[in-house]
Protein backbone atom coordinates (compact mmCIF):
# COMPACT_ATOMS: atom_id res chain seq x y z
CA UNK A 1 0.00 0.00 0.00
CA UNK A 2 1.64 3.58 -1.24
CA UNK A 3 0.44 5.77 2.21
CA UNK A 4 -0.83 4.16 4.93
CA UNK A 5 -1.31 7.47 6.90
CA UNK A 6 -3.87 8.58 4.47
CA UNK A 7 -6.15 5.55 5.26
CA UNK A 8 -8.96 6.34 7.94
CA UNK A 9 -9.04 4.73 11.09
CA UNK A 10 -11.98 2.98 10.13
CA UNK A 11 -10.33 1.20 7.28
CA UNK A 12 -7.56 0.25 9.33
CA UNK A 13 -9.31 -1.44 11.96
CA UNK A 14 -11.58 -3.07 9.68
CA UNK A 15 -8.68 -4.58 8.28
CA UNK A 16 -6.89 -5.30 11.64
CA UNK A 17 -10.49 -6.73 12.97
CA UNK A 18 -9.91 -9.45 10.31
CA UNK A 19 -6.17 -9.90 11.39
CA UNK A 20 -6.15 -10.05 14.95
CA UNK A 21 -9.07 -13.00 14.02
CA UNK A 22 -7.24 -14.45 12.07
CA UNK A 23 -4.55 -14.57 14.58
CA UNK A 24 -6.76 -16.06 17.12
CA UNK A 25 -7.89 -18.41 15.05
CA UNK A 26 -4.70 -19.93 13.81
CA UNK A 27 -3.90 -20.09 17.74
CA UNK A 28 -6.56 -22.12 18.91
CA UNK A 29 -6.80 -24.30 15.59
CA UNK A 30 -3.71 -26.01 17.40
CA UNK A 31 -6.05 -26.98 19.66
CA UNK A 32 -7.74 -29.63 17.48
CA UNK A 33 -11.60 -29.30 18.66
CA UNK A 34 -14.76 -29.39 16.66
CA UNK A 35 -15.06 -26.19 14.78
CA UNK A 36 -18.26 -25.20 16.94
CA UNK A 37 -16.21 -25.44 19.62
CA UNK A 38 -13.39 -23.51 18.14
CA UNK A 39 -15.76 -20.54 17.34
CA UNK A 40 -16.84 -20.46 20.94
CA UNK A 41 -13.22 -19.94 22.41
CA UNK A 42 -12.53 -17.46 19.33
CA UNK A 43 -15.51 -15.61 20.42
CA UNK A 44 -13.71 -14.85 23.52
CA UNK A 45 -10.64 -13.61 22.63
CA UNK A 46 -12.15 -11.51 19.54
CA UNK A 47 -14.67 -9.41 21.60
CA UNK A 48 -14.25 -5.45 22.93
CA UNK A 49 -13.81 -6.54 26.41
CA UNK A 50 -10.91 -9.10 25.39
CA UNK A 51 -9.24 -6.81 23.10
CA UNK A 52 -8.98 -3.98 25.53
CA UNK A 53 -7.62 -6.71 28.21
CA UNK A 54 -4.89 -7.47 25.58
CA UNK A 55 -3.96 -3.90 24.29
CA UNK A 56 -2.97 -3.33 28.07
CA UNK A 57 -0.76 -6.41 27.74
CA UNK A 58 1.03 -5.38 25.00
CA UNK A 59 1.18 -1.04 25.62
CA UNK A 60 4.67 -1.57 27.29
CA UNK A 61 6.01 -2.86 24.21
CA UNK A 62 4.83 -0.36 21.52
CA UNK A 63 6.88 1.80 19.65
CA UNK A 64 5.98 5.43 19.47
CA UNK A 65 4.93 5.13 15.64
CA UNK A 66 2.36 2.50 16.84
CA UNK A 67 1.16 4.29 20.03
CA UNK A 68 0.31 6.94 17.68
CA UNK A 69 -1.95 4.64 14.97
CA UNK A 70 -3.64 2.95 18.40
CA UNK A 71 -4.63 6.03 19.31
CA UNK A 72 -6.08 7.65 15.84
CA UNK A 73 -8.25 4.35 16.02
CA UNK A 74 -8.89 5.28 19.88
CA UNK A 75 -10.24 8.01 19.44
CA UNK A 76 -12.20 7.68 16.33
CA UNK A 77 -16.18 8.45 16.32
CA UNK A 78 -17.67 5.38 16.28
CA UNK A 79 -21.37 5.07 15.72
CA UNK A 80 -22.31 2.33 18.20
CA UNK A 81 -20.86 0.91 21.59
CA UNK A 82 -21.80 -2.93 22.16
CA UNK A 83 -24.18 -4.00 24.79
CA UNK A 84 -21.32 -6.26 25.99
CA UNK A 85 -18.60 -3.73 26.47
CA UNK A 86 -18.26 -0.32 27.83
CA UNK A 87 -17.28 2.71 25.50
CA UNK A 88 -14.05 2.71 26.89
CA UNK A 89 -13.24 -0.77 26.20
CA UNK A 90 -15.29 -0.44 22.49
CA UNK A 91 -12.91 2.27 21.87
CA UNK A 92 -9.61 0.66 22.90
CA UNK A 93 -10.49 -2.19 21.35
CA UNK A 94 -10.81 -0.02 18.18
CA UNK A 95 -7.51 1.49 18.61
CA UNK A 96 -5.93 -2.32 18.78
CA UNK A 97 -7.59 -3.32 15.82
CA UNK A 98 -6.64 -0.26 13.91
CA UNK A 99 -2.91 -0.97 15.25
CA UNK A 100 -2.88 -4.67 13.67
CA UNK A 101 -4.70 -3.80 10.25
CA UNK A 102 -1.72 -0.65 10.08
CA UNK A 103 1.12 -3.05 10.91
CA UNK A 104 -0.59 -5.81 8.41
CA UNK A 105 -0.95 -2.97 5.30
CA UNK A 106 2.30 -1.82 6.46
CA UNK A 107 3.64 -5.39 5.65
CA UNK A 108 5.17 -5.67 9.38
CA UNK A 109 3.51 -8.63 9.50
CA UNK A 110 6.26 -9.88 11.39
CA UNK A 111 5.54 -6.94 14.40
CA UNK A 112 2.13 -7.87 14.27
CA UNK A 113 2.83 -11.53 15.06
CA UNK A 114 5.55 -10.59 18.09
CA UNK A 115 2.70 -8.28 19.57
CA UNK A 116 0.08 -11.20 19.49
CA UNK A 117 2.50 -13.62 20.57
CA UNK A 118 3.00 -11.27 23.59
CA UNK A 119 -0.86 -11.48 24.35
CA UNK A 120 -0.70 -15.19 23.90
CA UNK A 121 2.04 -15.52 26.87
CA UNK A 122 0.01 -13.25 29.16
CA UNK A 123 -3.18 -15.43 28.43
CA UNK A 124 -1.90 -19.02 29.01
Amino acid sequence: MDNINLLSPSVLAFVGDAVYGLYVRTYLAQVNRPSGELHKLSVEWVNASSQAKAYKVIEPHLAEDEIAVFKRGRNFHTGNTPKSSTGGEYHTATGLECLFGFLHLSGKTDRAKELFDIIIKSHN
